[in-house]
Formats: structure tokens, sequence, C-alpha cells
């Protein structure tokens, strides 16, 4: 269920709560829907930045050195650099999304292929950019 339908699920059901005059049960529940309408609109807040970050990505312009938009082989697998999705998989390949501000991501940023990266003792070695 998309979040914007749980956000109208949800107001509808404190719509609903407001008819009530069940006392302190009646407030709680209350309570508890707009904890969660809030905690809702957080997460549809950030799923909005992560497609306004990908909207901004055009695959075709290529680019030598590492930037937000790249596909980097390496020989840990390869890696998009874009918004933090986690292992994704796509058409029976998989790779991990993450943002240029991750850890990862900020060490890669500007890097070529032949290069390298380290992070928590594991290296990345860049053996290119599709």
């Amino acid at each position: 269920m998309g979040l914007q339908k749980r956000l109208l699920d949800l107001s509808e059901s404190a719509a609903n709560e407001t008819k009530s005059t069940a006392g302190d049960k009646h407030e709680t529940a209350l309570a508890m829907l707009q904890i969660e309408q809030a905690s809702i609109r957080a997460q549809l807040k950030q799923t909005q930045a992560q497609q306004a970050v990908l909207l901004k990505i055009d695959p075709s312009v290529k680019s030598n050195s590492i930037r937000n938009g790249s596909l980097v082989k390496t020989n840990q697998g390869y890696l998009f650099i874009s918004v933090a999705l986690g292992k994704v998989e796509l058409e029976n390949d998989f790779f991990i999304a993450l943002s240029a501000q991750s850890p990862l991501g900020a060490k890669l940023i500007g890097l070529q292929a032949g290069q390298q990266a380290t992070i928590n003792q594991l290296t990345y070695h860049i053996e290119s950019l599709e």
C-alpha cells in the first residue's frame, strides 16, 4: 500500500475516533494515529527526496571519474552511486545503490578506474565505470 493511501486511511480513522466518546481510550487511540501519521509523512518526504535525486541522474552522461549516477564495477561487485537503497536486483544482476554522502560513496567520488578506496578494512578496486 502506498504511503499516501496509508495517510488517507489514518486520517479517516482519526476522524472516526473524534466521534467516539470513550475517554482515555479515545485519547490514546487518537494519539497513536497521530504518531503513525507523522511517521508516514516522514517516510513520504524521504521517498520524495530520493526520487528527486534519481530524476536528476542522466544515464547517458559518461564520465571518467565517479560521480552521482555512476555505475561502478569493483572487485566487490557493482555499486550505483545514487540514493541509499541497499542491494538491488535488476535483470538477474545485483548491485548496491548507495548515496554519495555515505562513507563509501564519499570515498569513491572523483576516483577513476584503476584506483581504490578502503573502508572498514575492505578495499574496493575500481575496475571500470559503466
